[in-house]
């Protein structure tokens, strides 16, 4: 592992112990949540996640928490009998004012493999949270932020770095059990296969329906420019949110 790395990771540790720090004796987020997706039918790609874990949770002192997992299947096995590899976004975010739209960020991604874990550095933008465009958002119901992975820590030696945008919409003049949520990962300066696009997008668009309580159907139309032979994947299957 290069040097570079190893100094990446230390600085997120000495990242996590100044939140740590700062929280002092407060151990409970004042909100949060745990959402677990569950997918039995792919249409395209049976090696795509079958599963997938969201955890939030907001921090004293304006730190924020982000994470997500996703577990593949097996190539060539039935959604959910066999699982192959795994890919985690963990985020730590802090809101530098109490009234600001920016976000500092760091982010540790890990993913099956080896020499492939990657440590970004960068700052979020929520839109949606601009003084002069906050009433626009909330009168169509919109979330959207852009984070910035301006810096990459990792095993290669290009400069690569990524634009995150995500995005969350409502519909109560249709039905309070309604939304449609995503993102798409634009990363750039990648040394790439030929067959690949320069400057690849990774895109998911979900739509959920409130079924019962915190369960629900969701339907997932997934695009991955990495893989060149099969770029787009259509997910169904059920959500289940636990809120705090």
């Amino acid at each position: 592992m290069k040097t570079k790395y190893l100094n990446g990771l230390f600085a997120l540790s000495l990242f996590f112990l100044a939140t740590a720090a700062s929280a002092g004796e407060v151990k409970n987020s004042s909100g949060g949540f745990l959402d677990f997706n569950f997918y039995p039918y792919m249409s395209d790609v049976d090696s795509d996640n079958v599963f997938t874990l969201n955890i939030a949770a907001s921090l004293p002192n304006r730190f924020s928490y982000f994470s997500l997992t996703n577990i593949g299947n097996q190539p060539g096995d039935n959604e959910l009998s066999d699982t192959a590899s795994y890919y985690t976004e963990q985020n730590l975010r802090w809101r530098v004012t109490d009234t600001a739209s920016i976000d500092l960020t760091v982010q540790a991604n890990m993913r099956s493999g080896i020499d492939n874990d990657r440590l970004r550095l960068g700052f979020r933008w929520r839109l949606n949270d601009i003084t002069f465009l906050a009433s626009f958002f909330k009168a169509i119901n919109l979330s959207y932020s852009i984070n910035f992975h301006a810096v990459q820590i990792d095993d290669v030696e290009a400069d690569v770095w990524q634009m995150e945008h995500v995005f969350a919409m409502k519909f109560p003049y249709l039905s309070d059990r309604l939304y449609l949520a995503g993102f798409i990962d634009h990363t750039f300066n990648e040394d790439l296969p030929d067959t690949v696009p320069s400057d690849p997008a990774v895109g998911e668009v979900q739509l959920g329906l409130r079924l019962v309580e915190n369960l629900y159907a969701i339907t997932e139309y997934r695009v991955n420019e990495y893989r060149r032979s099969d770029v787009n994947n259509l997910a169904v299957g059920l959500e289940y949110k636990m809120k705090w």
